[in-house]
């Protein structure tokens, strides 16, 4: 027979009403396991929802997992949740929930409120409540100015284990390593933020962290929980953002984890119409139901409060947004009219943008969403869904068809190059060239690009210069900057070696620079949502150039850039311009020590009387082949 805890409860009644409206966006204090004093005794206090439980007891070393003792209360305001004191129990403390459902089944599960669990893949739950002290006050009160949408923003989306391994044996960098490796190399190379893929504890490695069962914890691969926000601290010490991954559209069906959590559908849908994703064999969240709502929500800003994210990249959005998404005709099932929009999705992602931005004002919630769903970045309160920026998936999948494309037949596609202008400022746009880029057969981006070994590089320098004078912020997966010769791995690190090569160095160097320059040149981020864009030539394809001006809020920030896709170098190439004055080179692609040919102007160029692309002046320069050089226009 088993033995009920003590009762206690971190639950006041308005608590248990905001869990239930789908409102309570802090579960994360009062669900879980919470080292308490209850009658002058220490210990832990568990609470957990299984509404459909008829038994829920606590199991680990402390009582040798023995499911017959140490069984919960339920509480007596139908709210599901099963509580209790549990005397002399320490931090680091392994336990699990052994269930019985009301239909008889026994089930162990780890706990989805805990901070932190068992090295996967081995599957308990930990008892972990350790304060923190924080050393980021500077960052923490001026993060508005570098997370502002008119702010430089240069991402590198990183995956914690294989960016770099230990030399010894192969094993994982730590978190307190990466504080001193990957903080350095990340400002020395000039990006303003960093993009970690999930660290959510997930069971499968080879899911990359976007299959999760602890959503509440970091993996503990890499260290403790405390060791990652030291990592983060070094971080924001360094003057560089942290955005994680965020997966609130599915989640694995691991025993332990949230599936069938009660023996019941309780945080998915029990229709396989709507609650199975056919795309990664997982479980879709229940969006209709309230406490769902508030678990992921409190989640999202768990994070964003735990461990001082400063923002969250939400991932698979258009699956969310869709009943339809990657089904056939009799696979799902409409919305209440009779429609493909997933309502209740919608709903949840508004709540979420609002409460996060209510509660943290100076973050960004980024959509990773590959439709063209109208006003995603725009307010709640004037119809949007509240986001802060949007993937311009658009420019990323027409970018690089029209790279992959031979030389010899970039004039007839000229309009793809140029096809993301039409909408560039329809939304808040960051511009990615992401993970996901370099998997699944796509190849490395050095490796799609065409040509031979000089043109393959100074396509892929091109295709960097391009990316960051067009409007939006940017974002660049790690290797990248190194030109990477394969696809990524998750089980190897980077290919370091190639820095021995001087094109693969000229590589890196033209990012840094590159990003350096963007963060100190006001006219390529200033105005980068709205009217800092004006084109002078965009049909010139027989020659495949491009010619605009990206414009800073102040007149005296106006930059001329042209770039030819073109493998013919173009001398005199005549470009009109609004303006009297002249032109003086700031950026070029081709230069030598990014491994280009060095064609570039030592001296401003004056502009003449002479009318082109119905501009009365204009200036004579010459173009390099397969390059983008940038102009500062001076009056």
């Amino acid at each position: 027979m088993s033995t009920r805890v003590k009762e206690y409860s971190r639950f006041s009644e308005f608590d248990i009403h905001l869990f239930k409206e789908g409102k309570h966006y802090h579960l994360f204090e009062k669900l879980g396991s919470h080292k308490v004093e209850h009658q002058g005794v220490k210990g832990v206090c568990f609470a957990v929802w299984a509404p459909n439980a008829s038994r829920v007891n606590v199991i680990g070393n402390f009582n040798g997992w023995n499911a017959n003792t140490h069984t919960l209360n339920p509480r007596w305001d139908s709210s599901g949740i099963w509580e209790g004191f549990i005397p002399n129990i320490e931090n680091g403390e392994l336990y699990k929930y052994a269930m019985v459902s009301n239909s008889g089944q026994y089930l162990e599960k780890g706990d989805p409120y805990a901070r932190r669990w068992e090295v996967p893949p081995k599957t308990a739950s930990m008892v972990w409540d350790v304060t923190y002290d924080w050393k980021d006050k500077r960052w923490m009160k001026a993060r508005h100015k570098k997370n502002a949408i008119d702010a430089p923003q240069s991402v590198y989306e990183v995956h914690l284990g294989s960016w770099r391994k230990r030399l010894v044996d192969g094993e994982f960098f730590s978190y307190l390593q990466m504080a001193d490796e990957m903080v350095a190399y990340v400002k020395d190379m000039g990006f303003t933020h960093i993009e970690f893929m999930p660290i959510m504890e997930h069971p499968f490695y080879g899911s990359w962290g976007y299959q999760i069962h602890g959503y509440f914890a970091p993996t503990s691969r890499y260290g403790s929980p405390e060791d990652f926000k030291q990592l983060v601290q070094a971080f924001h010490q360094a003057g560089i953002g942290v955005i994680l991954d965020w997966v609130p559209s599915h989640f694995p069906d691991d025993a332990h984890g949230l599936f069938r959590f009660d023996g019941s559908a309780l945080y998915e849908h029990a229709d396989p119409r709507q609650g199975y994703h056919p795309d990664w064999s997982s479980y879709i969240f229940n969006y209709g139901r309230n406490e769902v709502r508030s678990f992921l929500i409190s989640n999202a800003l768990f994070w964003l409060k735990e461990f001082h994210a400063d923002g969250l990249r939400v991932d698979a959005v258009a699956s969310m947004l869709y009943l339809d998404y990657s089904r056939k005709a009799d696979e799902w099932v409409p919305n209440e009219h009779g429609g493909r929009e997933n309502l209740e999705a919608i709903r949840f992602m508004k709540d979420l943008n609002v409460a996060a931005y209510g509660e943290f004002e100076d973050i960004q919630i980024i959509a990773e969403e590959s439709t063209a769903w109208p006003a995603l970045t725009k307010p709640v309160f004037s119809g949007g869904l509240g986001f802060g920026q949007k993937w311009m998936m658009g420019w990323m999948n027409d970018t690089l068809s029209y790279f992959s494309v031979d030389t010899l037949y970039r004039s007839h596609h000229h309009h793809e190059i140029s096809r993301s202008l039409t909408y560039a400022f329809t939304e808040n746009f960051m511009l990615p060239l992401s993970h996901d880029e370099v998997v699944h057969g796509k190849g490395a981006l050095i490796e799609r690009m065409p040509g031979d070994e000089w043109q393959r590089f100074a396509n892929l320098r091109l295709l960097f210069g391009y990316m960051f004078t067009h409007p939006g912020t940017k974002l660049l997966f790690m290797g990248s900057e190194i030109a990477q010769t394969t696809e990524w791995k998750h089980d190897e690190a980077l290919h370091w070696y190639l820095l021995e090569s001087g094109y693969h160095f000229g590589m890196q160097h033209l990012v840094r620079d590159l990003n350096h320059w963007y963060a100190k040149e006001e006219a390529l981020y200033e105005q980068g949502t709205s009217d800092g864009f004006e084109w002078i030539d965009h049909s010139n394809g027989e020659n495949c150039v491009l010619a605009y001006i990206r414009k800073g809020q102040n007149d005296k920030h106006r930059l001329l850039v042209a770039c030819n896709f073109s493998t013919q170098a173009l001398a005199n190439y005549r470009i009109g311009l609004p303006t009297f004055g002249k032109v003086k080179e700031v950026f070029n692609t081709d230069l030598e020590k990014y491994g280009g040919s060095d064609l570039h102007h030592p001296k401003p160029i004056k502009t003449e009387k002479i009318s082109a692309h119905g501009k009365e002046q204009s200036v004579s320069v010459q173009l390099p082949a397969l390059a983008m050089v940038a102009f500062k226009i001076q009056k």
